[in-house]
C-alpha cells in the first residue's frame, strides 16, 4: 500500500479522492492551512504566503496529489485575485517542490489537478487535444502558469497533469448550483447557449486519479472529460427534464452576467469541446459517459 500526500483534501475532489484511496488501504496525508484532522487521516499544516510546510506531511509519502487553489469562480477577477488564483496554484506546487528537495524525499508521482480551460475561453468548432496551443486570455494564463509550475516536478518523479471539466457530483460543485433554479422551473441558458460545456462524473474522475497515481503509463496532460460534451442550453434542458421541471424561461442574457461577473463570465459564456482520446488510449473507459444517465445517476 502507497502513503498518499493531498493538498487541498477539503475540497470536492479531495474528499472524494481521500475516502476512495482510504477504502484501497493506502495511508492519506492531507496537507491544508486548517488545523483540522480529516477522519482516518494524518493532517498537517502549511503557510504558502509565508513559505512554511511541516516536513512532517513528507514522511514515508510516496505519491503526491496537488489539488489546492483558490477557488476559480469564486469572486471576479481583478488582478489582485488572479494573482491570488496563480499563487494558490503554482507558488504552493513550487513550494512544496522545495520542500520535498530540502527533505530528500523521493515520490514515485506527482498528479495535479489543472485547467480543461487551459486552451482559453472560447467557443469554436475545434475540438482541443492535449498538444494544441494554450490560449491567450486570463483563464488560460491562469492554467498556463499553474502547468508550468506542476512541469518543474518532472526533474524529480513522474508528472500527471489532469485538465478537469465542469465535475457532476452528488454533494457540492456545478450540479447543486445548477440544480436550485432547476428545482423551481427556473433553469434557463446563458448567452447564447451554444457555448460547450464538456463534463465529468465525479465517481469517473476518482477513477482517473487513481489510475494516474499508479499506473506509470500515465504522463503528462490529459484532457478528462467524457468527450460527450453538451452545449449550455442542452445541459440545462437535460437537468430539468431529469428533475421533471419544466424548461420555458428566455436565455440569461450576457450582458446582465458581463456587468456582474466582469471577465469572470467568459468561462460561463464561452466553451468548446475536448478530445478524451489520448485517455482512453490508456485502457481506461467512463461508466458514466452520457450526460442524462449521469444526472440520473446523481439525482436520484
Amino acid at each position: 500500500m502507497a502513503t498518499v500526500l493531498i493538498t487541498g483534501a477539503s475540497g470536492l475532489i479531495g474528499t472524494a479522492l481521500r475516502s476512495a484511496l482510504q477504502g484501497q488501504g493506502h495511508t492519506i496525508h492531507t496537507l491544508g492551512r486548517g488545523s483540522s484532522l480529516h477522519g482516518g487521516t494524518h493532517h498537517f499544516r502549511w503557510d504558502v504566503a509565508k513559505g512554511f510546510v511541516d516536513p512532517e506531511c513528507l514522511v514515508g509519502v510516496s505519491h503526491i496529489v496537488h489539488l489546492a487553489g483558490a477557488g476559480i469562480a469564486d469572486a471576479r477577477w481583478s488582478k489582485t485575485r488572479v494573482d491570488e488564483l496563480i499563487a494558490s496554484r503554482a507558488a504552493s506546487a513550487r513550494l512544496l517542490m522545495k520542500a520535498v528537495l530540502a527533505h530528500g524525499s523521493t515520490p514515485v508521482a506527482f498528479v495535479s489537478a489543472a485547467g480543461i480551460n487551459y486552451y482559453g475561453a472560447t467557443t469554436t468548432d475545434h475540438v482541443f487535444v492535449e498538444t494544441d496551443p494554450a490560449g491567450k486570455d486570463t483563464i488560460a494564463r491562469i492554467s498556463v502558469a499553474w502547468e508550468e509550475a506542476v512541469d518543474e516536478w518532472s526533474k524529480i518523479t513522474r508528472v500527471v497533469k489532469l485538465r478537469t471539466p465542469m465535475v457532476l457530483a452528488r454533494e457540492g460543485g456545478a450540479l447543486k448550483k445548477l440544480a436550485m433554479p432547476a428545482r423551481f422551473g427556473a433553469a434557463s441558458a446563458l448567452g447564447s447557449g451554444r457555448q460547450w460545456v464538456p463534463w465529468v462524473h465525479v465517481d469517473d474522475l476518482i477513477r482517473i486519479y487513481q489510475e494516474s497515481l499508479f499506473n506509470e503509463a500515465f504522463r503528462g496532460a490529459y484532457n478528462v472529460n467524457t468527450g460527450n460534451d453538451v452545449t449550455n442550453d442542452t445541459l440545462m434542458r437535460t437537468l430539468s427534464r431529469v428533475m421533471r421541471r419544466p424548461y420555458f424561461l428566455p436565455n440569461v442574457p450576457a450582458f446582465v452576467l458581463r456587468s456582474i461577473l466582469g471577465e469572470l463570465s467568459t468561462i460561463l459564456l464561452e466553451g468548446s469541446r475536448a478530445s478524451q482520446r489520448r485517455l482512453i488510449d490508456t485502457g481506461f473507459r467512463f461508466k458514466h459517459p452520457a450526460l442524462e444517465p449521469a444526472l440520473r445517476d446523481l439525482l436520484r
